[in-house]
């Protein structure tokens, strides 16, 4: 039998793997391997969290190779010497991978396709990672889409059915050397503190993704509108991690919701869908305006009046410090959980650039180190939403109240009491505004900031003055 490389990379499954299907498809032998070679992504290189979900993912998709008669090869990069090295050892006569849309690696791609070809190689590139691929929709000039709601029209309008691929019973092997090296030589598993101890709730792998697929469906699905949005209950999906990684596709996910439209409520559902739009959006504006990960998609905040970068404040967010109970609470959930929820990420979000005033990406950089689910494309469009500084973005006057937002979305404050549990004490609405309660808060929490370290009225006033400040600057530049 002949042979060939099957690259992994961020499609971490055997089920629903075109580049794994192709080459047992074309009769060769699949040598499975992962290059690690973060310095080929440019200015954004994985996070700690990252990295820690990696190791275990990969872990367990080597587990999964086994089983089957196979294994996972791991080598350190640079990509292309590695890759062309183990063509020529395997003697491989093709290559293949799944696409990733990264700005950095969308060109590293390029380069290594066009240089495996040059020597001969059959090099091939699929999708694993969308329902639409970022060039796939487009506006009636051709061009890209600016805002969601056309753009998901337009994608729905064109939706075809991705077939199901289970994982094969067995895969073959190449047998001998060359053997890669082992997985924690890697270091994966070093930076802010993260071990081989994973928080709880968290399983990464295939098998992991199908198990919270099967438990969101049977639970936090029916009534998924409304329950999204509620931080203090067991209202999403939680698979962001899962899809990130690649350990399910999202074809996969849609298919079984559409299995299930008879016993959820089609509201439910295409909730949920939305919530996937918004990621294949996200993938869309990244390909089409890769600037968009360092720089403002509106220019005409080139000239706003963001705060000069403060190390303290800064430091106050990152560690739940700021004195208001429902972002504090939410960094404490990033930083012991490495995930936060959809609704918290935007108060948080929107405390960082309106009430303190500084810069997004600030917040993305932070998000990106501490995020299991961290994935540039979502992680550019969240923040620039959120600033007001992106396409389709809530406007930057638009300044989420964080104590309006937890007694509407923490009515009870059990999300804050979970996660700051010295507030636990306080009665509602103390909990989520102990300054309003100054002696109470002494005596029952004596460890919490005494005062929001910027005042909500004070933040407001000051953002909004930027806001008119840059409008009386002249009209937007195109």
């Amino acid at each position: 039998m002949a042979n060939a490389l099957v690259w992994f990379r961020n499609d971490l499954r055997l089920a629903d793997q075109p580049a794994l299907a192709a080459a047992l498809a074309a009769g060769q032998v699949p040598v499975c391997v992962y290059v690690h070679a973060p310095e080929e992504e440019g200015g954004w290189p994985p996070g700690a969290a990252s990295d820690a979900w990696r190791h275990h993912s990969l872990a367990a998709l080597d587990a999964d190779l086994r089983a089957r008669g196979s294994r996972l090869r791991i080598f350190r990069g640079p990509s292309l010497p590695v890759l062309e090295a183990l063509a020529a050892a395997c003697d491989a006569e093709a290559v293949y991978w799944t696409r990733r849309y990264e700005p950095a690696i969308e060109r590293r791609d390029a380069a290594v396709k066009r240089a495996l070809r040059d020597q001969g190689l059959h090099a091939e590139s699929f999708n694993g990672a969308l329902l639409f691929e970022p060039w796939q929709v487009a506006t009636r000039q051709g061009g890209a889409y600016r805002v969601f709601t056309p753009f998901w029209r337009t994608a729905l309008a064109n939706r075809r059915e991705h077939r199901l691929q289970e994982a094969p019973a067995a895969i073959p092997d190449l047998e001998g050397d060359p053997d890669g090296i082992r997985l924690d030589t890697l270091r994966l598993l070093r930076g802010r503190g993260r071990d081989d101890a994973f928080p709880e709730g968290w399983t990464p792998g295939e098998a992991g993704a199908r198990e919270a697929l099967e438990v969101f469906i049977d639970g936090a699905l029916r009534g998924y509108r409304q329950g999204r949005e509620r931080p203090d209950q067991v209202g999403t999906s939680r698979l962001s991690p899962h899809l990130h990684f690649g350990e399910l596709a999202p074809w996969r996910v849609e298919a079984a919701l559409e299995r299930v439209r008879g016993a959820a409520t089609d509201a439910d559902i295409d909730a949920w869908l939305r919530q996937l739009g918004w990621r294949e959006f996200a993938h869309h504006l990244l390909h089409h305006f890769p600037h968009t990960t360092d720089s403002d998609f509106s220019p005409r905040f080139r000239d706003f009046g963001w705060a000069p970068p403060d190390r303290r404040a800064l430091d106050a967010w990152r560690r739940g410090r700021t004195g208001v109970p429902i972002v504090d609470a939410g960094m404490r959930e990033l930083q012991h959980s490495g995930w936060m929820h959809n609704r918290v990420r935007m108060i948080v979000a929107s405390y960082l650039c309106k009430h303190m005033r500084q810069h997004w990406r600030e917040g993305a950089r932070w998000f990106w180190d501490g995020l299991f689910d961290a994935d540039l494309a979502n992680n550019s469009l969240g923040w620039q939403w959120v600033a007001g500084t992106g396409a389709d973005a809530a406007p930057y006057f638009r300044v989420f109240n964080p104590v309006g937002q937890a007694g509407k979305f923490d009515p009870q404050g059990r999300y804050v009491a979970r996660w700051l549990p010295e507030l636990a004490a306080l009665p509602l609405p103390a909990r989520h505004a102990p300054w309003t309660e100054p002696a109470l808060a002494r005596r029952l929490a004596p460890d919490y900031p005494p005062h929001p370290l910027v005042g909500l009225e004070q933040g407001r006033d000051a953002a909004l003055a930027a806001w008119r400040r840059l409008r009386a600057g002249g009209v937007e530049r195109i």
